[in-house]
């Protein structure tokens, strides 16, 4: 069957590989849509590991239900992409995302697990849920991305009233902005360096107002809006100027939660944090019941996930797709995948 494959640096290619097998009472499913997420855009950078079929955002339909007795085939799915082992106490007090074994054999995060830049995937049996039928598989693609976000804003505590910064405009920063919104913040700020990004978060209104992060009069303009610094600062970014920047716009006492993942090691001013008593702290995925919680808003209709969505795709054009989303100049957020066209 056809797939995306990593193949070096900025390089992916269509290729022929093996159709997967279910075993263990794994549920296959037939990828109907998949999203390209911020944590593929590092493996494309890196070119590594080579050979990987990316994709862990995704709905599908069941081909095959596996051991689940309540899954029938032609039913609408989407699922988990981790591996937990289930039993460690990490599992155990609902956390599955920081289980040792949680990355181990990921799907579309793992050479041993290819995701959803293909037609058919196997899944495990308890990571896999049923939707509604009042939900688009579009929208369904959005769940993982999504429950990212409300685990970060989770982690933030964020309380009726709180100025909350959101440092980057990718995808997870802005349905951070609006979950933030939704969670009560009073003001909701989004700093960027592509001005696309930061006038799309405007537009959608996630943002009451959008810092050009290029700006080197930014942390004086903060200042000038909010005394102190904003209560709350979610950086989603990952590199040194962004976990600089969360630190210098978040007020003494306030919190700080850091979402962008840094590829290698970085050099921050953590005088800042031991001066100002910071609360630093470090978010990852997200457990089932937030997972099942973005299910449940989009499938409600108590957030609209859609508008984030710039375009979607076919396998010849993902190459483009993501060259665009690592440019720092495109207007596209967030591009689907779509294995049928």
């Amino acid at each position: 069957m056809r797939a995306v494959v990593l193949v070096d640096k900025r390089k992916l290619e269509v290729k022929e590989i093996e159709s997967p097998v279910s075993k263990s009472g794994e549920v296959m499913i037939e990828i109907l849509k998949c999203g390209i997420c911020g944590s593929d855009l590092h493996n494309f950078e890196a070119g590594e590991p080579k050979g990987l079929v990316m994709g862990h955002e995704f709905c599908g339909s069941v081909l095959d239900p596996g051991s689940r007795t309540d899954l029938k085939v032609g039913d609408i799915v989407t699922a988990l992409p981790i591996s937990p082992c289930g039993h460690c106490g990490a599992c155990e007090s609902g956390n599955p995302q920081y289980c040792k074994q949680t990355w181990n054999d990921a799907v579309g995060l793992s050479l041993t697990r290819p995701g959803a830049l293909t037609k058919k995937i196997c899944v495990r049996p308890d990571m896999v849920f049923k939707v509604p039928n009042t939900v688009t598989p579009d929208e369904m693609a959005m769940v993982e991305p999504t429950a990212v976000a409300l685990h970060a804003v989770h982690l933030a505590n964020i309380k009726l009233g709180d100025k909350v910064l959101v440092i980057g405009g990718g995808i997870i920063g802005l349905l951070s902005a609006m979950l933030a919104k939704k969670e009560g913040a009073s003001y909701v700020a989004v700093s960027e360096t592509n001005p696309h990004r930061g006038e799309k978060a405007m537009k959608l209104g996630v943002a009451d107002k959008y810092y050009d992060a290029t700006n080197q009069a930014m942390i004086e303009e903060v200042m000038k809006d909010t005394t102190d610094g904003f209560d709350i600062v979610i950086e989603c970014c990952g590199n040194a100027p962004a976990v600089t920047s969360s630190f210098v716009t978040v007020r003494p006492g306030g919190t700080v939660v850091l979402v962008g993942v840094a590829t290698s090691a970085i050099s921050v001013p953590t005088v800042l944090a031991v001066m100002n008593e910071l609360t630093v702290q470090g978010a990852i995925a997200y457990t089932k019941e937030e997972f099942a919680t973005c299910i449940e808003m989009i499938a409600t209709k108590q957030i609209d996930v859609m508008p984030f969505v710039d375009d979607i795709v076919s396998f010849d054009q993902v190459q483009e797709a993501y060259e665009r989303l690592t440019s720092g100049t495109d207007r596209a957020v967030k591009i689907l995948v779509d294995p049928t066209l």
